[in-house]
């Protein structure tokens, strides 16, 4: 008995020794001072479409865009000279478990950090609607645990896309600084304290979308081009064809006007936008204008073309490049897909091929005298019909913003005027990845 007594008591002083009460601790919380942050500019919301546009392109070489801001900020300062900090980032619902360490030369010096958290991109590209996360923060000095400090962030959906925040002052958002103008100017903080991120937009649009394989098969089968060479045919005439058979794929699978845009964001501070992804306008065959633009611009891409989109005030049109230099531009007004629903024609057509009159009426206004005639008296086919109605519509769409674009041209080139935007998707491709 004498013998196990001496056992357990030996077992308890052992066990203190390992167990040092918290008085016994060699650094003060209150010194250390641990802060633990969040960019007020985001109002206390993560955006996935954010993260994954940005954040994964980190293996760049030019990283700079994916440093330009920062989500998180911490701060502390050091009770010792070369004392080692770790901080450690528990694991949640949207990241994986992430580790700090950093060396604190000089006590008393105060330090800050800005890191790159491990998010679970795949959980955040199947974000469809918004949520709660809490991420703990934990702080050590020389392997001594001194604070922690946890963030309750609001999570938004992946499709909702931010067109631009508020910031309280410049100093909650940095920027850096970039010779290449088409992307700095995005990034660019105004007098009146407002950042913008329209640049996003480049995020939705993804040309590596695996039905565009498919789609550009039945553009092929459907007869307006026999090939798809993008800038390797000479002549602008081989790219506006092109382009033409991508438009009247559009109409002919039946993508109609559908504006919606409004999300449940409770930030005051923020200015977001619902923007559909590929397969979700192909699905539903509605799209608004920014939609349209995206799903345009993402077969566009995969043909070796070079689109751009151009934002104004409450409106988006597409562009594109008809030589690969970007010698020369035109337009597209995406929406006007709309004017006509080719599905709703051919379920309207009764068993000799006749279209009803109020439907012909319609459509009869995209056609000349001639071609009139030519229906009426039963000498032109459905396909043919389409095929005028098609052209005559991708005419007035090139021309449909013609004036506006020619008005606001000092609008897209001025730095300031952050409602004007050109987008050309190429060069931002670099630094914004599609959202896969």
């Amino acid at each position: 008995m004498k013998r196990l007594a001496i056992f357990l008591a030996a077992c308890s002083l052992l066990a203190i020794s390992c167990h040092p009460k918290a008085g016994n601790k060699q650094f003060d919380p209150l010194q250390v001072d641990f802060t633990a942050k969040y960019n007020p500019v985001f109002d206390g919301q993560l955006y996935p479409a954010l993260l994954l546009a940005v954040n994964e392109t980190s293996s760049q070489s030019d990283a700079s865009m994916s440093r330009s801001f920062d989500l998180f900020n911490l701060s502390v300062t050091a009770p010792v000279s070369n004392s080692v900090l770790r901080i450690v980032i528990d694991s949640s619902s949207l990241n994986y478990v992430t580790i700090i360490q950093e060396i604190l030369p000089t006590r008393g010096e105060r330090y800050t950090f800005q890191p790159s958290v491990k998010w679970k991109y795949d959980v955040l590209r199947r974000l469809r609607q918004p949520g709660a996360v809490d991420l703990t923060f934990t702080c050590y000095i020389n392997d001594e645990e001194v604070d922690l400090k946890n963030l309750h962030l609001g999570y938004r959906s992946v499709n909702e896309c931010p067109l631009s925040l508020k910031a309280t002052s410049l100093q909650d958002f940095k920027t850096s600084s970039r010779s290449d103008g088409s992307v700095s100017r995005c990034l660019d903080v105004q007098k009146s304290n407002i950042v913008d991120f329209r640049w996003l937009f480049a995020a939705y649009v993804n040309e590596d979308h695996p039905q565009i394989e498919q789609i550009l098969t039945e553009i092929l089968e459907q007869g307006n081009i026999s090939r798809i060479t993008g800038y390797q045919s000479s002549g602008p005439k081989a790219v506006s064809d092109q382009v033409f058979a991508v438009w009247y794929y559009a109409l002919d699978h039946g993508i109609s006007y559908s504006s919606i845009t409004c999300t449940s964001n409770p930030s005051p501070r923020a200015n977001v936008q619902h923007i559909r992804f590929f397969d979700e306008v192909w699905q539903s065959r509605q799209a608004n204008c920014v939609d349209a633009c995206v799903f345009f611009a993402s077969i566009l891409r995969k043909m070796g073309l070079k689109p751009v989109i151009f934002v104004e005030p409450c409106h988006a049109y597409l562009g594109y490049y008809t030589d690969r230099n970007r010698k020369d531009l035109a337009l597209l007004e995406t929406t006007v897909t709309s004017w006509v629903n080719f599905p709703d024609l051919e379920r309207s057509l009764d068993d000799e091929g006749h279209l009803p009159e109020s439907k012909f009426e319609h459509i009869s206004k995209y056609l000349t005298e001639a071609d009139i005639q030519r229906w009426r008296n039963g000498r032109m086919t459905f396909t043919e019909l389409k095929r005028l109605v098609a052209r005559s519509l991708f005419e007035k769409a090139t021309e449909y913003d013609r004036e506006t674009w020619l008005a606001n041209r000092e609008h897209f080139a001025d730095p300031a005027a952050i409602t004007y935007q050109q987008l050309d998707i190429e060069l931002l491709r670099s630094q914004v990845q599609p959202i896969n």
